[in-house]
């Protein structure tokens, strides 16, 4: 497959994304929120799914032009209305994106048997570089307050929180897998990363 290049990073898939990748049946609908260049849409369109990758950034999106499975919607998730409407998705994906206002969104933009995906940076990042602004850091135990969170909360499958290696150097990150409580329990594990 022949991509433009990626200034933000590799188009692989991230490493918790594709670790639970198999929350996400083939046929599923999902949204790529923040998308970017498409790397996790990509990655669930060839297995299968139904994309609807979500960005603001028009060059990014473009990356994804034709790709198979996905569909794209320029947006701006911050400053214009939500786009989706009363759209549902049996997975929500998110990575290095925080936007808190749209919190409730992504819980009302989820099937009740949807699985969330969802990784970004997190307090205690600001000492290894970008971003140190605490608007973009979630706080210590945030994800999981957001699954918790009211009308109805979802079941954490896995969750971390941590320093790790990114890109070459260190990250704070914070990082949550849950699926609505519609769904069968317990969720099988995935006992290897998917290819």
């Amino acid at each position: 497959m022949n991509t433009p290049a990626n200034p933000h990073g590799e188009m692989a898939p991230s490493p918790w994304i594709a670790r639970f990748a198999h929350l996400v049946p083939a046929g599923a609908r999902v949204l790529d929120l923040a998308c970017g260049f498409g790397r996790h849409a990509r990655f669930f369109a060839e297995r299968g799914a139904r994309v609807l990758a979500v960005d603001r950034d028009a060059v990014a999106l473009a990356a994804l032009a034709g790709v198979p499975g996905v569909d794209l919607l320029q947006a701006d998730l911050e400053a214009a209305p939500w786009p989706l409407g009363s759209q549902r998705f049996d997975a929500v994906v998110v990575s290095h994106y925080l936007h808190r206002p749209l919190f409730p969104r992504l819980r009302t933009a989820l099937a009740p048997d949807g699985a969330l995906l969802y990784e970004t940076f997190a307090q205690g990042n600001e000492a290894h570089g970008r971003p140190s602004n605490p608007d973009f850091l979630l706080r210590p135990g945030e994800l999981l307050a957001l699954a918790a969170a009211a009308p109805e909360a979802l079941a954490v499958v896995a969750f971390e929180q941590g320093r790790v290696p990114l890109g070459g150097r260190a990250a704070v990150m914070q990082r949550l897998a849950a699926v609505g409580l519609a769904r069968a329990w317990p969720p099988v594990l995935a006992t290897t990363p998917a290819a």
